[in-house]
C-alpha cells in the first residue's frame, strides 16, 4: 500500500485547465481515468486526509504509486479523451457498463426517408450520423431538446409516426413547434430531408451560418419592435453556442494518424506525440531531449521519427506507424523519410504539417502538453538542490573562481533602432531567480539622448549599478573603493531607514554575466576597471553558439551542452532578456501615448479632451494665446498660462528627449521599487 503523499504532485505543477489524469499503480498499469474542468483543484481533491475520502477513492490512491495528466481545450474534449481512454487502458477503479454498452451518441438516422434524431449505443449503422460520445443519454436529450427549437426534426418513433400519419394529427410536439409535423404534411419530405441535413452541418462545426441567419432574424425582431421575439432569438443564439462547443480530440471515423509537437530552446526541447486510431486517441507519450548535437528542427524532427518508429519492434507490431505523421515542422529529407515509414507499415504513408481543421485544433493541443512539460521539466530541474549545486560548482570550475558564485546579476540591454533604451538586472541567488532585487536602468548617454551602441549602454548601466555599490558601501565604512563623489551616486546608508532592510545595491554579486559576446564584455569590464571593482567575476553568453566569453581572452570557454552550469547561465541571461524587453516594450508603448499636455499642472483628462475638441489638434492650440485657451469652458486664466508654458517651443528638446529622466540622477528611482533611474 503506497502512501499518497510520496507522489503528490507540487502545488505549483498542476496547471489551472481542463484536462484528463491518470493514476497509474507500481507496474505502470492504469488504475484509474478521470477528468476535470481544473486538474489543480480536482488531483488536490485526492491528496487530502484520507480518512476524508470515500473508500473506494482511498483504495485507489494507495494502489496508485503516480499520476500524469493531459491538457486539453475544453470540458467536452476532456469527456470525449476519458472515454477514449477507459476503453483503452480498462481501469480498475473506473465504473463501467456492466452490459458492456458504449458510450451514447446522438444519432440522425439520414438514410430514412424522413430522417429521425435519436440516442444510439452499439455498433454503428451504415447511412447514419452520429455525433458525441455524451456521458448520459440525458445530456443528449437535453441537447436535442434546445436544437429543436431552431431545428424541428423529427424525433418520434416508428410507430408514433405512422399512427399520426394515419389520424391526420400530429403528436404534442407538432403543436409546440418542437417538430415540423411531416408526418401530417405541414413540411414536405424534401424539405425535411434538408432540415436533418442542417441539424448535421450544425452539430458537425458549421455553426456560423446558422447563428448569421438568426442574428439576422433577432435584429428584424428588434427593429420591428418585436421585443419578446428578439429575446427569444437571442436565448437561441446562445443555446446553438453552448450545445456545439467544438470537440478539437475527436476526429472524423476512421482517421488514423501521430500528431508531434516541440517545444524548447537552443538546450533541449519536449516533444509529446498522441496517437489516434479510428479517430480516438489512443495513447500519448512524452519526452525531454537535450539537443547534444547542432539541429535545426527539421533535423530534430527527423531524428525524432527514426527513434520513434525504428525500434526493434516499431516495424512488426500491428498499427505502429499510421497512415499520417503529423509534424510541426518537415524534415528535410521528406521523400526518404516518407519511403522508409512506408516500408514498415507495407502502405503508403504521409507525413505533413497540418495547415487546418481539426488535426491543426489537435495540434495545437499536443503543442500546449509539450509547453506544459517543458515548464515542468524546467521548474524541477531549477528546483532541485542538488541539480543547483552541481550547476554553481560547474561554473565556478569553468571560469576558475575562488568560490561557487551564489549571487548572479546578469543584464541585457533592449531598444528599438536606438529609442526608448531601457536595461534590465536580474538577480539569482543559490541558483534562484530573486525578484525582489532585479532593477530597471533607463540609459540616458553622455547627453540625455541614449548611448550611442549597445556597448556605450553596457558600460553606462555597469557604471551606474557599481556606483551605487561604492557610495552604499563608504556610507557603512566597511569598504573603501574609488571616488564615489559623483552627482550619480544619491547618498543611502546600507541600511534603508524607512523599511529596515539592507540598501538595494549595498551587496556585490560575484559573478556578472552580460547578455553579448567579447564587445559586451569588454564593455563592462572597462566599466568596473574605472571604477577599481576587482573582486567581482565576469563573463557574457552569446546566444548564437552559447559560447562563454572571458575578458581578455582570445577564444571562449566552451561549456559541454548537457551542462547544469551551462543551462543555469541560459536561465538566467533569458531572464534578463525578457525582463528587459517587457521594461522596454512598456516604456515604448508609453511613448508612443504621450501628450505634451499630460505635465501641465491642473490639467486633467476632462479640460485636455475640451482644448483639443475646441481648437482641434495641438498645433492649434499651440498658436493660441492665454486668452483664447481662457475662453474654453473649463479653463482658468492660471491654467492657461500654464498650457502655454508648457507648448512653448523652448520646451520641446527636453521633451524630445530619450530616456531622461528630470534631474539626470537615480535618486528619484530609489523612492520606487524594482526601477532605476525611469
Amino acid at each position: 500500500m503506497a502512501d499518497p503523499a510520496t507522489y503528490r504532485p507540487a502545488p505549483g505543477e498542476i496547471p489551472d485547465a481542463p484536462g484528463v489524469y491518470r493514476f497509474r499503480d507500481e507496474h505502470g498499469r492504469v488504475v484509474y481515468v478521470g477528468k476535470a474542468k481544473s486538474l489543480r483543484n480536482r488531483l488536490n481533491s485526492y491528496f487530502q486526509d484520507l480518512a476524508g475520502l470515500h473508500p473506494r477513492t482511498q483504495q485507489m490512491v494507495t494502489t496508485a504509486a503516480s499520476v500524469q495528466w493531459t491538457v486539453v481545450g475544453t470540458e467536452v474534449e476532456a469527456l470525449a479523451l476519458e472515454y477514449s481512454w477507459i476503453k483503452e487502458f480498462d481501469p480498475r477503479f473506473n465504473v463501467k457498463y456492466r452490459d458492456d454498452k458504449s458510450y451514447p451518441y446522438l444519432a440522425v438516422t439520414m438514410a430514412d426517408e424522413v430522417p429521425r434524431v435519436q440516442v444510439m449505443r452499439g455498433a454503428k449503422r451504415r447511412g447514419t450520423r452520429y455525433f458525441g460520445p455524451y456521458a448520459h443519454a440525458w445530456a443528449i436529450r437535453e441537447t436535442v431538446d434546445l436544437l429543436l427549437r431552431v431545428f424541428p426534426v423529427r424525433t418520434c418513433s416508428a410507430g408514433v409516426f405512422k399512427r399520426a400519419k394515419q389520424q391526420g394529427r400530429p403528436c404534442l410536439l407538432g403543436y409546440i413547434d418542437k417538430c415540423s409535423a411531416p408526418c401530417v404534411g405541414r413540411i414536405g419530405v424534401d424539405e425535411h430531408h434538408q432540415l436533418a441535413q442542417d441539424f448535421c452541418d450544425f452539430m458537425a462545426g458549421d455553426t456560423a451560418r446558422f447563428t448569421r441567419r438568426l442574428t439576422a432574424r433577432m435584429k428584424e425582431a428588434a427593429a420591428e419592435l418585436d421585443f419578446e421575439r428578439a429575446a427569444r432569438l437571442r436565448d437561441d443564439i446562445a443555446t446553438l453556442e453552448k450545445a456545439t462547443e467544438r470537440n478539437a480530440v475527436v476526429l472524423s471515423d476512421g482517421t488514423d494518424a501521430d500528431l508531434f509537437a516541440m517545444a524548447g530552446d537552443e538546450l533541449e526541447a519536449a516533444v509529446q506525440v498522441f496517437h489516434v486510431r479510428d479517430g480516438r486517441i489512443r495513447g500519448q507519450r512524452g519526452w525531454v531531449v537535450e539537443k547534444v548535437e547542432d539541429l535545426d528542427d527539421a533535423a530534430l524532427v527527423e531524428h525524432l521519427l527514426q527513434q520513434v518508429y525504428g525500434g526493434e519492434d516499431a516495424g512488426t507490431a500491428p498499427g505502429a506507424v499510421p497512415r499520417e505523421v503529423l509534424v510541426p515542422v518537415l524534415p528535410a529529407n521528406l521523400d526518404e523519410v516518407q519511403a522508409w515509414l512506408s516500408g514498415l507499415r507495407g502502405s503508403r504513408v504521409s507525413v505533413r504539417v497540418p495547415q487546418r481543421g481539426d488535426k491543426r485544433e489537435l495540434a495545437a493541443t499536443v503543442l500546449r502538453n509539450a509547453e506544459h512539460a517543458l515548464a515542468l521539466h524546467r521548474t524541477r530541474r531549477a528546483g532541485d538542490l542538488t541539480t543547483r549545486s552541481q550547476a554553481l560548482r560547474e561554473i565556478q570550475e569553468a571560469l576558475d573562481l575562488p568560490s561557487a558564485p551564489l549571487r548572479i546579476e546578469c543584464y541585457d540591454v533592449s531598444h528599438n533602432q536606438g529609442t526608448y533604451q531601457s536595461a534590465s538586472m536580474v538577480v539569482f541567488e543559490d541558483g534562484l531567480a530573486r525578484k525582489s532585487e532585479y532593477r530597471l536602468f533607463s540609459v540616458r548617454g553622455p547627453e540625455g539622448q541614449g548611448a550611442r551602441d549597445d556597448t556605450a549602454a553596457m558600460h553606462e548601466v555597469i557604471t551606474r549599478r557599481f556606483r551605487r555599490y561604492l557610495a552604499e558601501r563608504a556610507e557603512s565604512h566597511d569598504l573603501d573603493l574609488g571616488d564615489a563623489d559623483d552627482e550619480d551616486a544619491p547618498r543611502s546608508g546600507p541600511v534603508d531607514e524607512r523599511t529596515g532592510r539592507p540598501a538595494r545595491f549595498a551587496y556585490p554579486p560575484n559573478l556578472v554575466v552580460v547578455d553579448g559576446g567579447p564587445p559586451q564584455v569588454a564593455a563592462a569590464a572597462a566599466a568596473m576597471a574605472e571604477l577599481g571593482i576587482d573582486d567581482v567575476a565576469l563573463c557574457g553568453l552569446a546566444k548564437r553558439l552559447e559560447e562563454v566569453w572571458v575578458p581578455g581572452e582570445e577564444y571562449p570557454v566552451i561549456l559541454q551542452r548537457s551542462s547544469e552550469g551551462l543551462y543555469l547561465l541560459q536561465r538566467v541571461r533569458d531572464e534578463a532578456h525578457r525582463f528587459a524587453i517587457t521594461a522596454h516594450r512598456k516604456r515604448r508603448s508609453k511613448g508612443m501615448t504621450a501628450s505634451a499636455l499630460d505635465d501641465v499642472p491642473g490639467l486633467g483628462p476632462a479640460r485636455k479632451a475640451a482644448l483639443l475638441r475646441h481648437f482641434g489638434s495641438v498645433k492649434r492650440l499651440r498658436a493660441a494665446s492665454a486668452e483664447e485657451i481662457a475662453t474654453v469652458p473649463g479653463m482658468g486664466a492660471r491654467t492657461a498660462e500654464a498650457v502655454v508654458a508648457a507648448l512653448a517651443p523652448a520646451a520641446e528638446p527636453g521633451a524630445a528627449g530619450v530616456g531622461v529622466t528630470p534631474g539626470g540622477s537615480d535618486e528619484a528611482a530609489a523612492a520606487s521599487p524594482g526601477t532605476m533611474g525611469t
